[in-house]
């Protein structure tokens, strides 16, 4: 039984202006009048929150966006650079946002207007992870004999394919600058399946933030009578 829903994404930057502004253009998102650090699609789920912070990247990043393109140059022009080039071996781009926050560029005949193909996060035992966020978030467990990585797909809310966790010898070192957020019907169940409370609800924030068992940080949104 599942605890909990996707809800929506949240990218960390220094400068919202510029990068709503280059993620709204790479993803095909817009941002409404009233809220110009939000970009939001045709479902609230696309939604991705752009929040301020004030320490730049200083590691590469355990959460990435992998995005559909027309062409890597349609990504160049948006501002975003080259860090590792396609090849015969590797069928992706891995490119650098103006922020230096990697994500990867798959060139689609056909793009869809909502660019997002996936959620890459960097694991150090990927299939853990997974089941641990289809135990909480459902849709379905994915394997292929040989390969190192793990999925889930059809996973309720979710408004893209894949949300992929595959493997890497670092260990986390400092907060991640792009996270989830879930929402769920109370957060005690989310606690009893694993996930560590960092800070809870307040009179400043209105989400409880959290850790799932690799430390990876996402927030719970809650009904306001069911914190506990």
């Amino acid at each position: 039984m599942t605890v909990a829903r996707f809800k929506d994404l949240c990218i960390d930057v220094t400068c919202p202006s510029a990068m709503t502004a280059f993620w709204g253009n790479v993803l095909g998102l817009t941002s409404p009048a009233d809220n110009p650090n939000v970009l939001v699609g045709d479902v609230p789920e696309k939604t991705i929150w752009i929040n301020k912070v004030d320490e730049p990247r200083t590691v590469k990043q355990r959460v990435h966006l992998d995005v559909a393109a027309g062409a890597i140059g349609d990504l160049e022009r948006q501002g975003a650079t080259i860090q590792v080039p396609a090849s015969d071996e590797q069928m992706w781009t891995v490119m650098e946002d103006p922020e230096g926050g990697e994500f990867c560029g798959f060139v689609r005949t056909t793009v869809p207007a909502y660019k997002v193909l996936e959620l890459i996060v960097d694991a150090a035992e990927p299939e853990a992870q997974a089941r641990w966020w289809h135990g909480v978030v459902g849709g379905d467990f994915g394997s292929r004999p040989g390969t190192p990585y793990n999925w889930l797909e059809n996973v309720p809310g979710l408004p893209f394919p894949y949300w992929v966790f595959v493997p890497v010898p670092e260990p986390k070192t400092v907060k991640n600058r792009v996270h989830w957020d879930v929402t769920a019907p109370a957060l005690q169940p989310v606690l009893d399946a694993g996930a560590t409370l960092l800070r809870p609800k307040d009179d400043d924030i209105g989400w409880n933030v959290c850790a799932d068992p690799e430390g990876n940080e996402f927030c719970v949104f809650v009904p306001p009578a069911e914190d506990a």
